[in-house]
C-alpha cells in the first residue's frame, strides 16, 4: 500500500485539482476526480473497520451483538452528525471542514491501532465516525458543484470513488492487518495524510471558484416538490434506503462470517469474495448516475430493486461458485440505486445540498449501523445462514417505488 500511495505526489496531486481556468458551467472532470479519489481514500478507511472484525472477534472475545455494536456506534455516529453539518454549511459555507474531518478520521485510525479494550474500540470507532460525517457532505456538494449540470454524473463518479475505496480496504486490511496484527492498522495513516493533502487543495479551488460555480448551476435547478410532495417522497425514499443499506449491511459487515460458517473458508479467502461483491458495487454506482441523467432518476431506481430480487431469494441456495456470481450480480444493479436517490433529492428540496447529501448518506450510515446491530444479534440468535435467507427478500421493497412523486420539468429562473 504505502509504495504505490506514496507515489502520488504533490505533483499529481496539482494535475488533478488545477482545473480552475475552465469555463463555467463546464463539467470539472479534475474537479471531481480529486473528489472521487478524497472519497476512495475516506471509504478505504471506513472499510478497514469491518474487515478487521473477525480479527478483533478472535483477539477481544466478542460476539457478534458487541460487533454489530462497534459497527453501530461508528456508523449512527456518523449518520447523526452528517445532517447537523450540511444545514449548518448550507447557511454558512466552511470549506476548511475537509480536511478537518479527515484530521479526525486520522486521529480514529491512531486509537483503533492502539486499542486494549472493547470500550477504548467503541471511542475510536466513534472518532472514525465523526470524521466521516464531516467529509461526506461537504465533499458530495463539491462534486456537484464541479458538475456542470450533469449532476448524476458527478454524483455518481464521487461515489464509485468511495465504492472503489469500500471494496481495496478488505484487501489492504487482508494484506496488512490479518497477517501483522491490531497495530499494523497504523499504516492506514498514510491514505489519511494523502486525503488531507487533496482535500487542502480542493478547498483551495473551493474558495476561488465556487461562487461563480454556483451561479452558472442556478439554470439547471429544478422548481423542486410541494410541501406534501416533499413529505411523500421522503417516506419512499426511507424506506428504499432501509431494504438497500440493510441488504448491503449484511454483506458488508456479515459476509466473511457467512463464507467462513457455510463454506469453511479462510479469512483471508473470504475477503477475496468480499472484495468481487464490493467492486461490482462500485461498478453498479458508476453506472448509475449517468443512466439516471438519461432516463431519469425513478427508472434506475425501479431497475436497481426489482431487477435485484431474482438473484438476491436465489443466493442462499448458492454454492460458492454461484454465491460469488450472485452476489456480484446484487452489488452490481442494486448499487446502481444510490446516486438515482441521491439527486432525486436534491432535486426534490432545491438549494439544500448540504442538507439534503447530509441527510441521504446520514441515512445511509444510521440505517447501515442499525441494520448491522440487529442483524448481528439475529446471527447470535438463529445463525448467520438463517439471517441471509431473510435478508433476500428486502429488494421487494423496491416495489415502493411506485409512490415516489415525479419532480416538476419546469426549470427554475437562474
Amino acid at each position: 500500500m504505502t509504495t504505490k500511495t506514496a507515489a502520488l505526489d504533490s505533483t499529481t496531486i496539482s494535475s488533478v485539482i488545477s482545473a480552475g481556468d475552465q469555463p463555467k458551467g463546464t463539467f470539472f472532470a479534475r474537479i471531481v476526480a480529486a473528489a472521487a479519489f478524497a472519497h476512495l481514500l475516506n471509504d478505504l478507511i471506513q472499510a478497514m473497520l469491518p474487515s478487521i472484525f473477525p480479527m478483533l472477534k478472535t483477539q477481544f472475545s466478542l460476539s457478534f451483538g458487541e460487533i454489530g455494536m462497534i459497527a453501530l456506534t461508528y456508523q449512527v455516529t456518523a449518520s447523526l452528525l452528517q445532517p447537523w453539518v450540511g444545514l449548518y454549511t448550507d447557511k454558512h459555507p466552511k470549506p476548511y471542514l475537509l480536511p478537518c474531518g479527515m484530521i479526525v478520521t486520522l486521529l480514529g485510525i491512531v486509537f483503533l491501532a492502539i486499542a486494549g479494550s472493547y470500550s477504548m474500540l467503541l471511542f475510536a470507532a466513534a472518532v472514525v465516525g465523526v470524521g466521516s460525517a464531516t467529509f461526506h457532505p461537504e465533499a458530495s456538494r463539491v462534486a456537484r458543484m464541479a458538475s456542470g449540470g450533469r449532476f448524476g454524473t458527478a454524483q455518481s463518479t464521487f461515489q464509485v470513488g468511495g465504492n472503489s475505496g469500500s471494496a481495496i480496504g478488505p484487501l489492504l486490511t487482508a494484506a496488512i492487518v490479518i497477517p501483522h496484527g491490531q497495530s499494523a492498522i497504523a499504516w492506514f495513516m498514510v491514505a489519511a495524510l494523502i486525503a488531507i493533502a487533496v482535500l487542502f487543495r480542493l478547498t483551495g479551488w473551493t474558495l476561488t471558484h465556487g461562487h461563480a460555480q454556483l451561479k452558472g448551476l442556478a439554470r439547471h435547478q429544478k422548481e423542486g416538490l410541494s410541501r406534501s410532495g416533499i413529505i411523500q417522497a421522503v417516506v419512499v425514499i426511507c424506506i428504499l434506503m432501509f431494504a438497500k443499506f440493510v441488504y448491503i449491511a449484511s454483506f458488508t459487515n456479515y459476509f466473511t462470517f457467512y463464507l467462513i460458517q457455510r463454506f469453511g473458508l479462510a479469512v483471508q479467502e473470504s475477503q477475496i469474495f468480499l472484495f468481487i461483491f464490493l467492486a461490482s458495487v462500485a461498478i453498479g454506482t458508476f453506472a448509475g448516475g449517468p443512466v439516471g441523467d438519461r432516463i431519469g432518476r425513478k427508472a434506475v431506481i425501479w431497475i436497481s430493486f426489482l431487477g435485484v430480487a431474482p438473484f438476491a431469494l436465489a443466493l442462499p441456495y448458492a454454492n460458492l461458485l454461484w454465491t460469488a456470481v450472485l452476489a456480484s450480480t446484487v452489488g452490481l444493479v442494486m448499487s446502481s440505486a444510490f446516486a438515482a436517490l441521491v439527486v432525486y433529492a436534491q432535486e426534490a428540496v432545491p438549494g439544500r445540498v448540504g442538507l439534503v447529501s447530509g441527510l441521504m448518506f446520514g441515512l445511509m450510515f444510521g440505517i447501515g449501523g442499525i441494520g448491522a446491530a440487529g442483524l448481528g444479534q439475529l446471527a447470535d440468535t438463529y445463525g448467520i445462514v438463517w439471517v441471509y435467507g431473510v435478508t433476500s427478500f428486502l429488494p421487494l421493497l423496491g416495489l415502493a417505488t411506485t409512490f415516489l412523486p415525479n419532480t416538476r420539468k419546469q426549470m427554475r429562473p437562474g
